[in-house]
């Protein structure tokens, strides 16, 4: 028992420090728009939607935003209330369609709802709380690139998961740590 809930801590302590490791890569990318962000890090919570029970995706997600924060400096600002925001909004709509979608919706879709979930859920917080309705100005912009970025990133994502022999075992022992070592 000990060992399972080890084996499920060290994965979901890898799959949050490769957030973190591609967050830092994604911050030396440079920004042709202030809010335009490639959205790196979301590929280890997209890939990890195939197995990762809620509890710990979550976690994951957490340790994303607030290692972002960290990275980014923006800890203690408003940035990282959206960042926060956007990203729940993200995985809850990725949970939503992977798991109503199951095999009809692929990685590309999922990506793109969370994309679209994020890049609304941002832009109704820069109208209501910082911005006003000037910030209605850069929605079609914002929203634009999200769909652009979650495009390439499921693209990633699904050609990740469909040839990766690493991640197959990833799953593998990971639903058998969730089964108490039974398969």
């Amino acid at each position: 028992m000990r060992s399972e809930i080890r084996d499920r801590r060290e994965i979901t302590a890898f799959l949050g420090a490769l957030c973190l490791f591609l967050s830092a890569v994604e911050y030396l990318i440079p920004k042709p728009l202030p809010f335009f962000r490639l959205g790196l890090a979301n590929l280890p919570l997209l890939v990890g939607l195939r197995f990762l029970n809620p509890v710990d995706l979550l976690l994951v997600l957490l340790l994303k935003v607030l290692g972002q924060g960290l990275i980014n400096g923006t800890l203690a600002s408003y940035v990282f209330l959206f960042s926060l925001a956007g990203s729940v909004a993200s995985v809850l709509m990725m949970s939503a369609v992977y798991r109503v979608g199951g095999r009809f919706v692929g990685m590309v879709g999922v990506s793109l709802s969370g994309a679209l979930a994020s890049s609304i859920v941002q832009v109704a917080l820069a109208v209501t709380f910082v911005f006003g309705e000037t910030a209605r100005i850069i929605a079609p912009l914002s929203i634009g690139s999200g769909i652009v970025t979650g495009l390439i990133i499921g693209v990633f994502a699904d050609r990740f998961v469909s040839g990766s022999e690493w991640l197959k075992g990833i799953e593998k022992r990971y639903r058998k740590t969730l089964a108490g070592g039974r398969e």
